[in-house]
C-alpha cells in the first residue's frame, strides 16, 4: 500500500517544551507508512520543530489545555480545511503517552487495516459498563473520519479540567458514538483495569509495540525490573531514545535507580512496595 494512503495525526506534549529522542523515533518511523500531521499541546522553538520537519506534513505546537483530543481536533481540522483529508483510505489518531513502536509496525498497520471493521485500534479496555478502544491509538476507515458525526464530535472537544471527564466523554465516547452509528470495531489486543500500565513484560512479549510511559513512575517502582526487561530486548535505536527520552523527563539519578539490576535493591524495593500497600490498601 502507499503510504499516501494513511494519515497520521500525532498529539504529542512535553513539560519542558521539546521535541525529545522518543517523539523523534516514533515520527521518522511512522512517516515511512503515511504522512503525519502533529499538534503538541506546549510549545515549541523553530529549533525543536526542525528535528522533525522532514518527517511530517504540517507541525502546530503551542499549549492549548484539551490534551489528546484538543490536538487530534486541531490535526483534523488542518487536514479537513485543507482538503487533503478525501484522499486517505486510513486515518489514524496516535498520542505520545507511549514509548515505541518496539517491533517493526508495518505488520500491526496491515493486520488492523484488514479487519472488516470501519474503526479500529491496538488496544481495548473491556471495561463493563463502557468497553472502548484505548485512545492513544486509534485507526478508521473514510465510513467513521469523513462523517458528520465524527466532524460533530470531534470539533466539539473543549477543556476539561478533569481527567476522567476527557476519558468519559471523549475516550469513551468516541467508541459510544460507533456504536450508536452502528459502527463495528476491533481491536488486536485487550486489556483490562490498569494492565497496560502494569503488565509491562507480559503484554511486550504478547506483542504490544509500545510502553505506557506512566510505567516509569508507578508502584514506587517496582516495574522497574519489567521495564529493564522490555529495553534489553528492544532494537537499539528505539532503547536508545526511549532511554534519552526517560532520562531527560524523569532524570538521570532516577532512571539509574528504576533500572538497577541490583538483586538486593529490587528485593528491597518489592518488599517496600508490599507494606506500603498494606498500609494505604490494608490486606
Amino acid at each position: 500500500m502507499s503510504k499516501h494512503k494513511r494519515l497520521f495525526l500525532v498529539a504529542g506534549y512535553n513539560a519542558k517544551n521539546k521535541i525529545d529522542a522518543s517523539l523523534v523515533y516514533m515520527l521518522k518511523t511512522f512517516s515511512q507508512y503515511g504522512d503525519i500531521v502533529l499538534v503538541m499541546d506546549n510549545n515549541i522553538t523553530k529549533t525543536e520543530s526542525d528535528k522533525v520537519r522532514n518527517y511530517v506534513l504540517h507541525i502546530d505546537a503551542h499549549r492549548h489545555g484539551e490534551y489528546d483530543f484538543g490536538s487530534y481536533k486541531r490535526a483534523y481540522t488542518y487536514a479537513r480545511d485543507t482538503g487533503i483529508l478525501q484522499k486517505y483510505d486510513f486515518v489514524y489518531l496516535i498520542n505520545d503517552s507511549v514509548y515505541g513502536p518496539l517491533y517493526e509496525i508495518e505488520p500491526y498497520l496491515q493486520k488492523m487495516e484488514s479487519y472488516k471493521t470501519d474503526a479500529f485500534g491496538l488496544v481495548c479496555n473491556p471495561h463493563k459498563q463502557r468497553p472502548h478502544i484505548q485512545s492513544w491509538f486509534i485507526g478508521m476507515r473514510p465510513n467513521v473520519f469523513a462523517s458528520k458525526w465524527f466532524d460533530k464530535f470531534i470539533s466539539s472537544v473543549t477543556h476539561q479540567s478533569d481527567k476522567g471527564a476527557i476519558t468519559y466523554l471523549y475516550e469513551q465516547g468516541f467508541t459510544q458514538q460507533l456504536n450508536i452509528h452502528n459502527i463495528k470495531w476491533k481491536c488486536m489486543m485487550s486489556t483490562p483495569g490498569r494492565s497496560i500500565y502494569n503488565n509491562i513484560k507480559k503484554l511486550y512479549c504478547a506483542g504490544l509495540p509500545f510502553i505506557k510511559k506512566c510505567a516509569f513512575t508507578r508502584h514506587n517502582g517496582r516495574l522497574g525490573s519489567q521495564i529493564l526487561y522490555v529495553l534489553r530486548h528492544t532494537p537499539c535505536d528505539a532503547r536508545n531514545a526511549i532511554l534519552s527520552s526517560a532520562r531527560d523527563t524523569f532524570g538521570e539519578k532516577y532512571i539509574d535507580w528504576l533500572l538497577t539490576r541490583n538483586p538486593f535493591k529490587i528485593v528491597f524495593r518489592n518488599i517496600k512496595y508490599f507494606f506500603h500497600k498494606i498500609l494505604t490498601e490494608g490486606l
